[in-house]
């Protein structure tokens, strides 16, 4: 029984500790974080990802972090493959688009670009004032978090007829940034595969209220 006794505590006295947190793992960790803030979903295609997927295979397999960076490093790739896949059907949708007819705009809550109008001769005192100034349609999503003076915020997402559930974003209430792009004053900037896809003029959206059972009312007599 001593003998016994004394080979346990001798094979208990051998076992390892986790190794200590890895650098490797924190600095990647804080490399796509901000990364993330600043490119949404458009971080997964940067060309400096590459360096962290790197970061995150040099952490050693018995450290603390090692779950968390093959965690990690698994969502990147992930990402990284819907939005190649994204990008693909993208490239798709525009080279049909020019051999599908167009459909009438009453079909679709999607508003479509004005047909161009015919040059006429060029007045000297108009200058730039066809020009508009603000976010586009295709203007990316990431542009919105830091770019146009800051004037953009996140706003209720909605639902897109056809399309699902989408992001919206609005202009900020600062007087400035009303001076300065009043062409989006009232209208909701709809996200799309991390660009604009929509202008919507908000008087153009309908509220409606849906209930447990499925059914849905409109919020008003207004169909607003």
């Amino acid at each position: 029984m001593g003998l016994g006794l004394a080979a346990l505590l001798f094979v208990s006295g051998c076992s390892r500790a986790p190794a200590p947190p890895s650098p490797e793992f924190e600095q990647a960790s804080r490399r796509w974080t901000a990364l993330y803030a600043q490119k949404l979903d458009e971080a997964y295609l940067d060309p400096s990802i590459g360096e962290i997927e790197a970061q995150l295979q040099r952490v050693p397999s018995d450290s603390v972090d090692s779950a968390a960076s093959q965690s990690l490093l698994q969502r990147i790739q992930q990402g990284r493959t819907r939005m190649q896949a994204a990008q693909e059907e993208k490239r798709r949708a525009v080279a049909n688009a020019r051999t599908v007819p167009t459909l009438d705009p009453s079909s679709t809550n999607i508003p479509r670009r004005p047909e161009p109008e015919a040059a006429e001769p060029a007045d000297a005192g108009l200058g730039d004032a066809g020009v508009i100034a603000g976010p586009q349609m295709g203007t990316p999503a990431s542009e919105l978090v830091a770019g146009f003076q800051g004037c953009f915020t996140r706003s209720m997402p909605v639902t897109v007829e056809g399309r699902g559930m989408r992001d919206t974003w609005q202009l900020s209430d600062r007087a400035s940034c009303q001076l300065e792009y009043p062409s989006h004053r009232d209208t909701s900037l709809v996200i799309e595969d991390g660009r604009v896809l929509a202008l919507l003029p908000r008087s153009a959206m309908r509220t409606v209220r849906r209930y447990e059972d499925g059914g849905t009312v409109p919020a008003n007599d207004g169909g607003r």
